[in-house]
């Protein structure tokens, strides 16, 4: 009998079904990984991270390479995670995203912590001049 990950491999098999019902890939499922575009793939690397029942999940600029469309079904996807109480750690420049989702924002700078706080207090009233300056930079170019 084979087993993945304690279940059967049929259970293995629905289980895996159900995660691409939930990531919208259901019709992919007989699909080669080459084959699928970049936000598929990137909602397939989310898939995998569910199916591991991972409790922290790591983003890095989820959505840097993808058009819109798939820009917004990847982060559609992780606010539907996040409802879920599911812990991320995203570093992205989609302050909308950040300001909607988090807890607590971080803005590094080089490597460096300059400033964290609720994502309603940073936004309103960053302390740092690094801070300010790239959310008036980035805000500016991406207005709400």
């Amino acid at each position: 009998m084979i087993v993945v990950d304690r279940l059967s491999k049929r259970e293995a098999h629905a289980r895996a079904r159900k995660i691409l019902e939930r990531i919208g890939l259901a019709d992919k499922a007989d699909a080669y990984p080459a084959s699928l575009s970049g936000g598929q793939q990137q909602r397939v690397g989310i898939g995998r991270a569910m199916a591991a029942n991972a409790e922290v999940i790591l983003f890095d600029e989820p959505t840097s390479a993808l058009d819109p469309q798939w820009v917004e079904e990847v982060l559609g996807l992780m606010k539907q995670l996040a409802a879920e109480h599911q812990t991320m750690i995203v570093v992205t420049h989609e302050m909308q995203f950040a300001r909607e989702v988090a807890d607590r924002v971080v803005f590094m700078d080089e490597g460096r912590i300059i400033e964290q706080a609720p994502p309603a207090t940073l936004f309103s009233q960053p302390r740092d001049e690094r801070t300010q300056r790239f959310l008036k930079k980035i805000l500016a170019a991406n207005p709400a």
